[in-house]
């Protein structure tokens, strides 16, 4: 599994491109991972927080891994302060755990299972976002086939 660590300061994209804080990856970085800019990573800062991320393009050809508000205060940082950091090649290139009532549910409906194959991981991703806050079962069954439903009419 590839790596690359380092150090840098925490920039901040403008506010008409989101204002999100990031931290740079040069490109010549990113080619050395075997999926390149499709690359999934798993960032960790200054060695106490670690999260799954991808890579975003700064527009220059280089890319970037947000750096949410919440992990700077954890990490006691500001904009423009060094953080030390380590990238690494998630060997889940989905980049989330598929939650057990997904698992099931695709287990149970081969049709679903088949639209949710061809899917790409992205949409994949926002399947899982969309559902995995709702405590309510059956909200998350309802909103996975909405979702399924929505995409096998893309599809033909």
């Amino acid at each position: 599994m590839k790596t690359h660590q380092g150090i840098q300061t925490i920039k901040q994209l403008e506010k008409r491109k989101g204002g999100y804080y990031y931290l740079k990856i040069d490109s010549e970085i990113i080619n050395q991972f075997s999926k390149k800019r499709a690359t999934r990573m798993i960032c960790t800062i200054d060695d106490k927080i670690s999260y799954r991320c991808g890579l975003n393009h700064l527009g220059d050809g280089n890319f970037y891994v947000i750096v949410s508000g919440k992990y700077l205060g954890e990490l006691n940082k500001e904009l423009g302060e060094k953080v030390n950091y380590r990238i690494d090649e998630d060997p889940d290139q989905l980049g989330v755990e598929i939650p057990e009532v997904l698992t099931v549910f695709l287990e149970q409906d081969a049709d679903s299972k088949a639209i949710f194959d061809k899917l790409t991981d992205g949409k994949k991703r926002s399947l899982i976002y969309s559902f995995v806050k709702l405590k309510d079962i059956d909200k998350q069954i309802r909103n996975i086939t909405d979702f399924l439903a929505k995409e096998r009419q893309k599809m033909k």
